[in-house]
């Protein structure tokens, strides 16, 4: 059975014109009909070729302000009648209903004109009722009609009737009727998630997605869906990786709770800050942020909450790492960076993170509330006879900021504007604090004086009296505990200060 066809009919009905042209004179030179509407009919008549009004079919002019021009049963009896089917040939030639091989529809911009800022009034009225209608119509009937749903498939059909002089195969037609339901789907979720309210109903729908070398492991397929290009202008190195992407998220997230301090340099590894640092200039910071931890920053991704200059491309050049992210940076140091084949340098965009996170969770989702919350002074309460020194206060709120962004269970040491140590991802808490005492004394830092925030409370007095003794002079957690006073208590008898935030910052 031959199920190649020629397009010999075409409805045309668009908001966007544009790539348009080329696709009316190739259907015109091959001598299909054309039918259209409103703007898109003038649009054709000013290209001098002829243009069969819709109305001249249906026998009615557009009513109600435009809000209905194509829905009637000699338009859309023409798209879904099916051609090998005896009664509906039979009615096609009793009710005189027109042939339409070739639908061509670009829907109005729902999604642009909620983000302009619109009135609600002129968001509704970009909600499109015939063009939707249309493209699941033809799409429908795939088996006989061509369906173009979307400006972004005008190139893809101009190949077509190019290439094919004017006809389509099954498979070609199949094809476009799976792109033109992903075009409505998507258009149905953008109106839906406008109107709806209702937190346990929840649909997403991205339009465009991206295949990844290989997931987290080369034997895992990857994908990501979003739109990088908004947030980052990638300026050189190797594509991205699932694994890099997982780290440039975390590394965004962290760099954030910095966003107004003084120039801040992080270096994060799977997904935490293996160094980090607060200085005067951001080479300072960046050189402070290194001594951390160097053995963990190999390979690590980079990011910086101030413009990289040539001095502290310079000194990042000497170490091997992934990735580099700044909001911007001088041209010779993206020079000297560039000197890396594979390195990825990114230029951080301004963009709004949503605000709901989702995951996969068994056989479902979980979705939360991003944890915008960042612990400030003011919501700090000292509950010890020992209060913090504003030296300590700072040190305090700068640990905690990381704290906030490290895996659970985690503890992080603090001095100076510099991540000293952290614990991290423990199954007690107790353990994330001696991983980080380790640690600190494995890259030769001196404890003594140094602040301590914890994600979450503490259940028995053993933490500050272990952070006690390596040298902690202050703490910072949540409280909550039913046990707090005994931890209270060993404070005020060691006079170390603690302050609670109320605020919990688990991370999984």
């Amino acid at each position: 059975m031959n199920t190649t066809k020629k397009i010999q009919s075409a409805l045309i009905s668009v908001f966007s014109k544009e790539g348009l042209e080329p696709i009316v004179r190739k259907l015109h030179s091959q001598n299909v009909i054309l039918y259209s509407t409103g703007g898109t009919e003038d649009f054709i008549k000013n290209l001098g070729i002829p243009v069969v009004p819709v109305e001249d079919v249906t026998s009615y002019p557009s009513i109600l302000g435009g809000r209905v021009k194509t829905l009637h049963p000699k338009v859309f009896g023409g798209i879904l009648n099916r051609q090998d089917n005896e009664s509906d040939v039979q009615q096609m030639q009793e009710f005189n209903i027109p042939q339409i091989d070739l639908v061509i529809v670009d829907l109005y911009p729902f999604e642009k004109t909620v983000a302009s800022g619109a009135s609600e009034a002129d968001i509704i009225e970009k909600i499109d009722i015939g063009g939707i209608s249309l493209i699941r119509a033809a799409a429908k009937n795939f088996k006989d009609t061509v369906i173009v749903a979307s400006v972004d498939q005008y190139s893809t059909l101009l190949d077509l009737i190019t290439n094919q002089d004017g006809a389509t195969s099954l498979a070609d037609r199949k094809l476009l009727a799976t792109k033109a339901f992903h075009v409505s789907s998507h258009y149905d979720s953008a109106i839906f998630n406008y109107f709806n309210t209702d937190e346990t109903v929840y649909k997403a729908s991205i339009a465009e997605g991206q295949v990844l070398r290989y997931g987290e492991n080369p034997h895992q397929k990857g994908f990501y869906f979003g739109d990088f290009e908004a947030m980052f202008n990638k300026v050189h190195g190797k594509e991205l990786s699932y694994n890099n992407l997982l780290d440039v998220d975390a590394a965004v997230n962290l760099i954030a709770e910095f966003k107004t301090d003084a120039p801040t340099f992080a270096i994060l590894k799977h997904n935490n800050a293996c160094g980090l640092a607060t200085r005067t200039s951001i080479s300072e910071a960046y050189n402070a942020a290194l001594a951390c931890d160097p053995t963990s920053a190999f390979g690590g991704v980079l990011i910086s909450n101030a413009k990289i200059d040539v001095a502290t491309a310079t000194e990042i050049n000497k170490l091997f790492c992934e990735v580099v992210i700044a909001p911007e940076y001088d041209a010779a140091a993206i020079e000297i960076l560039q000197e890396k084949k594979n390195r990825i340098i990114l230029i951080q965009n301004e963009v709004e993170l949503p605000n709901k996170q989702v995951r996969s969770c068994l056989n479902g989702l979980l979705i939360q509330e991003r944890n915008n919350i960042t612990d400030n002074k003011e919501g700090l309460t000292t509950v010890t006879t020992t209060t913090p020194t504003t030296q300590e206060i700072q040190d305090l709120l700068f640990a905690s900021k990381i704290c906030k962004n490290t895996k659970s269970n985690t503890i992080v040491f603090a001095k100076n504007g510099t991540l000293i140590s952290s614990g991290t991802g423990q199954t007690s808490r107790v353990d994330a604090l001696l991983q980080a005492i380790e640690k600190a004394k494995t890259f030769g830092f001196d404890l003594n004086g140094a602040v301590m925030a914890s994600d979450a409370f503490f259940p028995f007095p053993d933490c500050v009296e272990i952070a006690k003794n390596a040298g902690i002079t202050a703490v910072i957690q949540p409280g909550g505990s039913i046990k707090d006073q005994l931890s209270i208590d060993y404070c005020n008898e060691n006079k170390l200060a603690m302050v609670f935030t109320g605020t919990r910052h688990f991370k999984h």
